[in-house]
C-alpha cells in the first residue's frame, strides 16, 4: 500500500501556489537540530510484513524491563492492584468515546464524576476537574488561570518545581509575555524571598519537591497571600496520606502527575494531569467538569457541567484551549484510590517514606557518598556520587538496578547528583542489594 497519497505533480501544484521552489523552502523556519540534515534518516530497507515484525521485535527486545527501579523524579513504580486493570479495561469504558460529545454514556460521565470526587478529596480542595493530559500541562494551567484571575504579568516558581514543569511554564511565558521569577533552593528547600518586579500571580512550588524534600507549607503559602498571589502546589497523589493536604494547609490551586495512580511505568507513558481549585475559582478550572444532578423524574444523571475552552464559549470569555481528557487514564487512577482508601492510601505513602529513609541511611555510609540535602524528605531523596552518574547507572543496569536519574543537567547545583525513588514496593532485600551493588561499583570506578 502506497502510504504516500502526494504525486510530484501534486507537491509541485502546491509548492507553487505557496510561491515556494522546493520542500526545503518550505521547512526553512525551523532550527537546525529539529531538520535532518540529509533526507535519508538511515531507515532500514523496505521489509516484508513478516521481516517487519522480526526487526520491531528485536528492537523491543533492547529494553530491558527487569531491572529493579529506583527511578522516579514524577513517574514512580508502585504496586498496581490487579483489580485496577480488570475494571478499567472493561469494554464500558475502553470502548467508549470520550466525553467530548454530549452524547457520552451515563457510566462513563459517572465515573469521571467519581474520579472528581476522589481527587477533590484527596487534595481537600472542593473542585476538581476531569484531568488534562499531564503534570507539567496542568502546571502550565494553573498559571494560565492565575493570570486571568489576577490580571498580573508575573509569576514565581521554586526551583523545586518539576524540571518539566518549569519548562512548560518558561516557553509560555515567552508568548505569553509574562515574566517568570524562580525562587531557590538552599538544602534543598526553597528560599521564601519576595521577588524583584511586579508582583505575581502566582506562587507556584512542589509538594514534597522535585528532590523529594518537604517544603514549608505555610511559608509557601504565606508567601503567595502576602503578594496577592495565588497558591498553586505540584503534589505527589500517592504522599497525599501522609503529608499535610494543600487545601488544608491554605492552597488556591493544586496540581500533579497523576501516572502513580492507576498506571505502570510504560517508557514514558501514559500520563495524568491533576487538577483542584478552590470554589470561587470554579469557572476559571481548565478542561470540563462533570456534575451530577436529579431529573424530573427524581433520576440521579450526569452531565458535563462546564467547559471553558473557546471551542464552547465565547472566545473572550475562554480561560482554556484544552480540548479533550485522560478519560481511560482518569478511571483507572479512581479504581486505584478507591480500592486503596484512606488507610490503603496512607500505608503506602507510610512504607515508601520508611524504605527510603532506611536506604539513604546505607548509602550515606558508603565511602564517597553523601546525602545532597539535610531538609527532611519523603520517599525520594539526591545523593551525590564521587563518580559520573551515568557511567553509575550504566554500571548498576549490568547489577540488575535502574539506580535513579542523574539531577546535575536540570540542577547544576547538584553536580553529581543521583535521584533516587523507593516505593512500597522495594523489599528489605532489594534495598540493601541496591546498596551493597553500589558500594562495589564506586569502589570499581
Amino acid at each position: 500500500m502506497d502510504f504516500t497519497p502526494h504525486s510530484e505533480g501534486d507537491l509541485a501544484r502546491m509548492l507553487s501556489v505557496l510561491g515556494l521552489a522546493s520542500e526545503s523552502e518550505l521547512f526553512a523556519h525551523l532550527p537546525d537540530g529539529v531538520a535532518l540534515a540529509a533526507p535519508d534518516p538511515g531507515l532500514p530497507p523496505p521489509m516484508s510484513e513478516p521481516e517487519l515484525m522480526a526487526h520491531v521485535d528485536t528492537l523491543a527486545a533492547r529494553n530491558s524491563s527487569r531491572l529493579i527501579c529506583f527511578a522516579g523524579g514524577g513517574f514512580y513504580d508502585h504496586h498496581l492492584p490487579p483489580v485496577v486493570r480488570a475494571l478499567s479495561s472493561r469494554p464500558e469504558f475502553v470502548t467508549s468515546y470520550t466525553p467530548y460529545q454530549s452524547e457520552a454514556a451515563q457510566g462513563v460521565l459517572q465515573a469521571l464524576w467519581e474520579y472528581q470526587s476522589l481527587i477533590s478529596t484527596i487534595t481537600g480542595l472542593p473542585v476538581a476537574n476531569a484531568s488534562l493530559y499531564d503534570g507539567a500541562t496542568a502546571g502550565l494551567e494553573a498559571v494560565n488561570l492565575a493570570l486571568a484571575e489576577t490580571g498580573r504579568e508575573s509569576v514565581w516558581v521554586s526551583r523545586g518545581v518539576h524540571p518539566r514543569t518549569r519548562q512548560v511554564i518558561a516557553t509560555f511565558a515567552r508568548v505569553r509575555d509574562f515574566e517568570l521569577h524562580e525562587l531557590p533552593l538552599l538544602d534543598g528547600r526553597t528560599v521564601w524571598e519576595a521577588g524583584t518586579g511586579p508582583p505575581p500571580a502566582a506562587v507556584l512550588f512542589s509538594q514534597p519537591n522535585h528532590l523529594g524534600v518537604i517544603e514549608d507549607y505555610s511559608a509557601a503559602v504565606q508567601t503567595a497571600h502576602l503578594a496577592g498571589a495565588l497558591a498553586v502546589a505540584e503534589v505527589d497523589p500517592m504522599l497525599l496520606g501522609v503529608l499535610r493536604r494543600p487545601g488544608d494547609a491554605g492552597c488556591d490551586l493544586a496540581v500533579g502527575e497523576g501516572q502513580p495512580l492507576g498506571s505502570p511505568l510504560s517508557f514514558g507513558g501514559p500520563a495524568l494531569g491533576l487538577f483542584a481549585a478552590s470554589r470561587p475559582l470554579m469557572r476559571r478550572v481548565p478542561g470540563r467538569l462533570v456534575g451530577r444532578t436529579i431529573d424530573s423524574s427524581g433520576r440521579t444523571g450526569y452531565t458535563l457541567t462546564l467547559r471553558t475552552r473557546e471551542q464552547d464559549i465565547r472566545r473572550e470569555k475562554a480561560s482554556s484551549n484544552i480540548c479533550t481528557n485522560q478519560t481511560l487514564i482518569a478511571i483507572a487512577a479512581a479504581v486505584h484510590l478507591a480500592w486503596l482508601g484512606p488507610e490503603g492510601l496512607a500505608s503506602v505513602g507510610r512504607q515508601s517514606v520508611a524504605r527510603a529513609h532506611h536506604l539513604a541511611h546505607r548509602l550515606s555510609a558508603i565511602p564517597g557518598v553523601r546525602l545532597g540535602v539535610g531538609s527532611r524528605f519523603a520517599r525520594e531523596f539526591p545523593i551525590l556520587l564521587p563518580a559520573d552518574p551515568e557511567v553509575v547507572i550504566d554500571r548498576m543496569a549490568e547489577r540488575g538496578f535502574l539506580a535513579g536519574i542523574p539531577i546535575g543537567g536540570d540542577l547544576p547545583e547538584f553536580p553529581g547528583g543521583l535521584l533516587v525513588a523507593v516505593t512500597e514496593k522495594r523489599t528489605r532485600e532489594q534495598l540493601d542489594g541496591y546498596a551493597q551493588a553500589l558500594e562495589e561499583v564506586l569502589a570499581d570506578a
